[in-house]
């Protein structure tokens, strides 16, 4: 569940690496985690807010509820063949979506990483023309990831690609958790948008936003939770099923919240130089998953893509565009 790994650099400096299992460990868990380390580290066993970390965390050692277990009663549960014709719809539709291009389908995979980062004026025009059309930040990421995609693209046709938005669902359980529970206690819903090309980057977050949230507020992310998760089993069990057997489930997967990282002086005291998180996707996942972060008020994101499916070049040139999309149009 947690493997502990240093390398050491040239002039000494140090990488300390946490992996810590998916079923274990979500976003906002690796969040918290980080942040419970650092007040370790420098000494402190207070969370910032008043609470003593150890109350928080589980001290009798208590396994947290499944998220199934967890989804609100009002809620209620889809008739069998509704279920039924969901997971049909799910798996043909994953058939037409556009991947980018595959460039090695057969060597072993592993997870690579590019990032790319803003400057604060930058962050903040995008913010604001976020709040000024009433979407949060994943909006406009998916639409300049989407608008990216169709410019690498080579075929000027309309094409549909699959967004997964990644939701932390703590707050809407039945009973509700704080962001000390630690586990995976995110759902997600999937959407498809089609790109024509010559899209405007703020329509096109309006409208994608819009999917995803009539999408959430008819509770997709509990009613369709097991049908996903049933698709997903049989993905895995069945990779020649998919594309070039490559287990992509979307073109692009982004968090519906974005982090606000504000422990620059506990960095500082500790003399970290930087740090990032993410998760692997070489397994089952989407071509390029997006962690986002505002850091002392300048955006960091965190590209995560699997390699050699896709090559670092291909990725790059990927990223570059989805920035200069944002910093050129806002």
């Amino acid at each position: 569940m947690f493997f502990g790994t240093i390398y050491t650099l040239p002039n000494a400096k140090w990488v300390a690496v946490m992996r810590l299992h998916v079923s274990a460990c979500d976003h906002t868990t690796a969040e918290t985690m980080l942040r419970e380390l650092l007040g370790y580290l420098i000494g402190g066993t207070d969370d910032g807010e008043g609470r003593g970390i150890e109350k928080e965390i589980g001290s009798k050692g208590e396994v947290n509820s499944g998220i199934e277990d967890l989804v609100p009663s009002r809620i209620a549960k889809k008739p069998f063949w509704a279920r039924g014709v969901d997971m049909l719809s799910y798996s043909l539709n994953s058939l037409r979506l556009t991947n980018l291009k595959f460039k090695d389908t057969k060597s072993a995979r592993s997870s690579q990483v590019v990032r790319f980062q803003m400057n604060q004026e930058e962050t903040q025009r995008i913010l604001d023309g976020c709040k000024a059309k009433g979407i949060k930040l994943c909006g406009a990421l998916v639409a300049a990831g989407l608008m990216a995609a169709d410019m690498c693209s080579k075929h000027h046709q309309k094409k549909k690609y699959g967004v997964l938005t990644l939701i932390d669902c703590r707050s809407n359980f039945d009973p509700a958790l704080s962001i000390h529970h630690f586990g995976n206690y995110h759902s997600v819903i999937p959407n498809i948008h089609t790109i024509k090309g010559g899209e405007n980057l703020w329509e096109l977050a309006k409208k994608t936003y819009t999917a995803f949230a009539s999408s959430k507020n008819n509770d997709k992310h509990f009613t369709d939770l097991s049908a996903l998760s049933f698709v997903m089993c049989k993905a895995i069990e069945n990779p020649a099923l998919t594309p070039s057997s490559s287990l992509r489930s979307s073109f692009m997967t982004v968090f519906e919240d974005t982090i606000i990282d504000d422990y620059n002086d506990m960095q500082r005291e500790l003399g970290v130089d930087d740090y990032i998180g993410c998760a692997s996707v070489h397994g089952i996942g989407p071509s390029i998953a997006i962690f986002d972060t505002i850091r002392n008020g300048r955006l960091d994101c965190v590209c995560v893509y699997p390699s050699p499916l896709h090559t670092r070049e291909q990725m790059l040139e990927l990223v570059d565009n989805m920035k200069k999309i944002l910093v050129d149009l806002v």
